[in-house]
């Protein structure tokens, strides 16, 4: 055979390669061949992937760049504390779409050397001027002029009368003036640097910003003014898309002024002053008195044992406590029978789920307005009636319960450790999205709409008043084992929280999850009913879940009477973060899930 031939023969059977491809994939294509799923790993569940260790510190948060900024603040001397707050800043600059310092902030803290736990609940309270019939007049008065559609029930989600003090700058400062090793400018300095040069926008957080423009444009009749907010984060009426580069150099001179004036710079000083101008130019009720008035408070975290772990919550006006009475329920059965994914052990979440929000949406409320009675929700007795109120073969009836639930919420869980052993829990939000629409000119952040949460119901514990901080929904977690710090971490997302460190926890305790498989696998979302702020108690509402919770689970729990629907989106069930601590190395592992843009950077 000549060369020329065998290039022929070459080139032909080059080519009849070719078309046994392609005729394959046509073939798969008619076939409606399923897209490329996960590889395979050496250990672990295919779907997830390994946590990250390290001996020195760690951080782990929903950006990048914020990890990062918390593990230099750590190598610069710096505490698990200075270095939360550090991300925390970065995050109200990278995430605005969460948080922000418009926006409150809650804490759990492991102290070392006093091997204790520590609550700080940074929540900011209503207008002191405005009382519950000019609420009432102010709300008619927005329907009245097409502000608001007739039929709208509750607070406005947007606008003045959602926004109440913001809790974060005082919570940073109270956490650092404890625990701070580094001067507060320093802490500040590289969110302050950033904001001015600039970062790349990540994608979860780009398509929540696109998202959040979306809902602006769809609110803006409620909203006093939003040409400050179209300017700092819409500028020529687009979103910021992946990758680009944001800036916000008015955030970067607010944080230097905190940094270099303290506290008080922005309760009384001089960002107090702008946001009082702020407020009166749009005919807010705010004054310098509320911000001036604010204080957050240092609370008792409690904790309920479960299987040799103990979980550690905050307090009302929080909504922890639910998950430590969901909890309570669901160790009155034999989990250890189940398997992880059945309709057994979904049913059971479920229903305890329900019962413990019913219970919160009748009494949770800010404890100085309301007589919430804890030690009898937080009860074995309670729980053991609860759970005997639970029907292996069907639902309970919207009939017989109220299903409550508080809607949706836009938040960011970051959690830092230290080589001392200090472990900082730490969430803060902006509540509905990137909060109220109304950003103080020059400020570089928007005003959160916390207040929305406020119920209208005069019987209602919840109900608004002025000077009462709302229903809270955001949540840090904490877990100890025999007295030691074990776990610090949290989710993100409204009424997903509860139920998420509850599934979280049993991933982990129960079915022997490592870290990061215990937040990537398939969770579930109950959504719908009544809550402290209202609702409709006569709804069942739905049962979100991922696509991971197997078919035949799914089927059954229709079959049980609960309305499953199969969400492919990932957005509504939340965020993870996590660091646990080896009790005898003093090892911290980490995790943060794929939901998020974020990352765990260890020392």
């Amino acid at each position: 055979m000549t060369t020329f031939q065998q290039r022929v023969t070459a080139v032909g059977a080059l080519l009849a390669r070719v078309m046994a491809v392609t005729t394959l994939c046509v073939s798969a294509a008619s076939l409606n061949a399923q897209p490329l799923g996960a590889g395979a790993r050496p250990v672990g569940a295919d779907w997830s992937r390994s946590p990250v260790y390290g001996a020195r510190g760690m951080a782990a948060t929903a950006q990048p760049l914020a990890s990062q900024i918390a593990i230099d603040v750590l190598k610069q001397g710096g505490s698990a504390v200075d270095a939360a707050i550090a991300a925390n800043a970065a995050l109200g600059l990278m995430e605005p779409t969460g948080n922000g310092i418009g926006g409150d902030l809650f804490a759990i803290v492991w102290d070392p050397e006093t091997q204790q736990l520590y609550g700080y609940n940074g929540s900011g309270r209503s207008p002191a001027g405005r009382d519950f019939s000019a609420m009432l007049r102010s709300i008619e008065k927005m329907k009245s002029q097409g502000q608001l559609p007739e039929d709208y029930q509750g607070i406005p989600s947007h606008g003045s009368l959602a926004v109440t003090v913001p809790g974060t700058v005082d919570g940073w400062f109270a956490l650092h003036e404890r625990w701070g090793n580094l001067p507060m400018g320093e802490v500040l300095a590289p969110a302050a640097e950033y904001a001015e040069v600039g970062f790349p926008m990540s994608p979860v957080i780009a398509a929540a910003f696109a998202a959040n423009k979306r809902r602006f444009e769809q609110r803006a009749p409620m909203i006093e003014e939003l040409d400050n907010a179209n300017a700092l984060y819409f500028p020529a009426g687009t979103a910021p898309t992946v990758g680009s580069v944001f800036r916000n150099p008015d955030l970067a001179k607010t944080l230097r002024i905190l940094g270099a004036e303290g506290r008080d710079s922005f309760y009384k000083g001089v960002l107090a002053e702008r946001m009082v101008g702020y407020f009166e130019a749009i005919e807010a009720d705010l004054t310098a008195a509320d911000l001036a008035k604010h204080s957050g408070e240092w609370v008792e975290p409690r904790g309920v044992d479960y299987h040799g772990v103990t979980l550690w919550e905050l307090p009302p006006n929080g909504q922890g406590f639910a998950a430590l009475m969901m909890l309570n329920i669901i160790k009155q059965a034999d989990t250890a029978t189940m398997e992880r994914g059945s309709p057994e052990l979904f049913h059971l979440m479920v229903e305890a789920k329900r019962l413990a929000f019913e219970a919160m949406a009748q009494t949770f409320a800010d404890p100085n307005f309301a007589d919430i009675p804890v030690e009898e929700l937080l009860s074995a007795e309670f729980a053991k009636a609860q759970f005997a109120r639970i029907n292996s073969d069907s639902v309970l009836t919207a009939e017989a319960l109220a299903v409550p639930l508080e809607g949706e919420g836009d938040t960011t869980y970051l959690t830092v450790a230290d080589e001392s052993g200090m472990m900082v829990s730490l969430i803060q939000s902006n509540y509905r999205g990137m909060g109220s629409g109304l950003v103080p000119k020059g400020l570089g952040f928007m005003l959160q709409d916390r207040g929305e949460l406020f119920s209208l119901d005069p019987q209602h514990p919840n109900v608004y008043a002025p000077g009462k901080r709302p229903f809270h929904t955001i949540i840090p977690g904490f877990v100890t084992r025999q007295g030691k710090p074990w776990m610090s971490f949290g989710l993100m997302g409204g009424g997903m929280q509860p139920q998420g460190h509850v599934q979280v926890l049993i991933n982990i305790v129960d079915f022997d999850m490592n870290l990061q498989e215990a937040g990537d696998a398939a969770r579930f979302l109950h959504d719908g009913g009544s809550s402290p702020d209202g609702g409709s108690p006569g709804d069942y509402g739905t049962l979100y879940v991922e696509p991971g919770v197997p078919a035949t689970t799914v089927a059954a729990l229709r079959a049980l009477g609960h309305e499953v629907v199969v969400d492919e989106s990932g957005g509504p069930f939340g965020g993870y973060q996590a660091i646990q601590r080896h009790d005898e190395t003093g090892v911290y592992s980490g995790a943060t899930e794929m939901r998020k843009d974020g990352t765990v950077a260890a020392w």
